[in-house]
């Protein structure tokens, strides 16, 4: 299988990206993204592009590919609704086309977040807009899609946040989460298990094509 990462360098993306590159099923790596996730690895090939919303000058290399697994997203913080629309969904979108046109056997994961609004109607600003990236990406004909809704993301194996806060938030709460995990298991789920259910995914598929928390846990 030949996958393709967005996002590598956030928590999720490490996490993801330590996966494949682990999985023996995995032949070919591909990250797509501003910044160089400053791994090597046979399996590994990296495409530094500045403009996601834009991307005809690397899409000779983004053919041949079987899966992406779409780990890009902004925190809402301090952004407009258009600012915010923007990065998750009109960037998103673009990506998303331009892989279906160059490989429409591809499985797309896209994670989404808790909470998300699919009705695009709701009072929260970042559940509407991702609600509204999640609807139209399973209107796309890829061979499958499907939209990751995690709660709570452990990160594991020297995955960090890019983000001081939340670097911050685990810092804290690292002594209290396995007392956590085990008081809500269906509601967090390691790095290690999100990667490993993408993988999953992309190969087997599952019965939903929205997966909460649990259902990525049982992947």
């Amino acid at each position: 299988m030949n996958v393709l990462i967005l996002g590598a360098t956030g928590m999720v993306g490490q996490g993801v990206l330590r996966e494949c590159l682990l999985n023996g099923g995995v032949t070919r790596v591909v990250t797509l993204g501003r910044t160089p996730t400053r791994q090597a690895h046979p399996k590994l090939s990296e495409i530094v592009h500045g403009d996601l919303l834009d991307l005809s000058g690397v899409e000779s290399q983004l053919t041949g590919l079987d899966a992406c697994f779409y780990c890009v997203g902004a925190s809402a913080a301090g952004l407009s609704e258009a600012e915010y629309a923007r990065i998750n969904y009109e960037m998103t979108l673009a990506v998303a086309e331009t892989l279906v046109r160059l490989n429409p056997s591809m499985t797309f994961v896209y994670v989404s977040g808790a909470g998300t609004d699919r009705s695009e109607r709701g009072r929260v600003m970042w559940a509407r807009v991702k609600g509204r990236t999640e609807n139209a990406l399973l209107g796309l004909p890829f061979k499958a899609a499907y939209m990751l809704r995690p709660g709570l993301i452990v990160p594991m194996h020297g995955v960090r946040s890019k983000t001081r806060l939340y670097r911050a938030f685990y810092t804290v709460m690292t002594p209290l989460l396995p007392l956590l995990k085990a008081l809500f298991p269906r509601s967090i789920i390691t790095t290690e298990q999100l990667g490993r259910g993408m993988l999953r995914l992309a190969r087997s598929g599952y019965s939903k094509r929205v997966l909460e928390t649990a259902d990525l846990a049982a992947l």
